[in-house]
């Protein structure tokens, strides 16, 4: 659809929500809490790339203990975009966000003060995060809750997409005052805390109306053997967690059109 960059905003009506990021084509990922002033009773909203294009999108899971909401894009919309390699930050990589809450504001960018950290979020779970600092002292930085976390060096090495920011800490020495390190949810922990991104979920987006007997359907897609074959590319590292979830959701699609056609084609 474009060759926008792969992060969005997040819009009901004129008003900003905050940011977010495509982890796959057709799933968005955001902080729980940047969607607060929704209003929309049945979640929808306007999901504008960075070319100006606007998708239409609904809010379909949240996780109020993590922090972390997961954004699914109309049916009627195919989205085209270069999505980064899911990844894993290590302490010491350099990271970036591409995200900003104004084109006023400065990117963020910084280094990893550790790439599994165990963090209480406020909600009251306990994520594998990572720990950031910024060079860049704003001393509010709200405004980017959100927006994904990715390292590597701009223009230089491929970039792997590692995260998603939540919180910022505060100043231990000043009331009031914010530090300059933030915490971020991993792309492992988004993976693990939304079931979107299994099988049994996946057959349930592809046949809303029930029309096949869900026992049935999940038992042949689960055991078709290209099931088996990404988790082994997966476990090999072939594969990242966004290509994981892209290639399980056309095999279920896939088992979904074969079992309606009553064939094994």
């Amino acid at each position: 659809m474009t060759s926008a960059g792969y992060w969005v905003e997040l819009f009901q009506s004129e008003r900003r929500l905050g940011g977010g990021f495509f982890l796959t084509r057709r799933y968005v990922v955001t902080a729980l809490h940047c969607l607060s002033g929704l209003t929309s009773p049945d979640g929808r909203l306007d999901v504008v790339l960075t070319d100006g294009s606007k998708l239409a999108g609904y809010v379909c899971r949240s996780d109020k203990e993590a922090d972390l909401a997961l954004i699914t894009i109309a049916a009627a919309y195919e989205v085209r975009l270069p999505i980064p390699r899911a990844g894993i930050a290590h302490r010491g990589d350099d990271w970036h966000s591409p995200y900003r809450p104004d084109a006023t504001e400065p990117a963020l960018g910084g280094k990893v003060d550790d790439g599994t950290a165990d963090y209480p979020c406020e909600g009251g779970a306990v994520i594998k995060a990572l720990q950031l600092a910024v060079d860049q002292h704003t001393g509010d930085y709200s405004g980017y809750s959100g927006g994904p976390v990715v390292t590597g060096v701009p223009d230089k090495h491929e970039p792997a997409l590692v995260g998603v920011l939540l919180e910022q800490v505060p100043d231990r020495e000043a009331t009031g005052r914010a530090a300059n390190v933030l915490f971020a949810a991993t792309i492992g922990e988004v993976l693990r805390r939304f079931d979107q991104f299994h099988v049994e979920h996946l057959i349930d987006v592809l046949d809303p109306e029930g029309s096949a007997k869900r026992d049935e359907l999940t038992d042949a897609a689960a055991a078709d053997s290209s099931f088996d074959r990404v988790r082994e590319w997966a476990e090999r590292g072939l594969l990242d967690a966004s290509q994981v979830a892209e290639l399980n959701f056309m095999i279920a699609k896939s088992a979904l059109e074969r079992h309606l056609r009553g064939d094994g084609k």
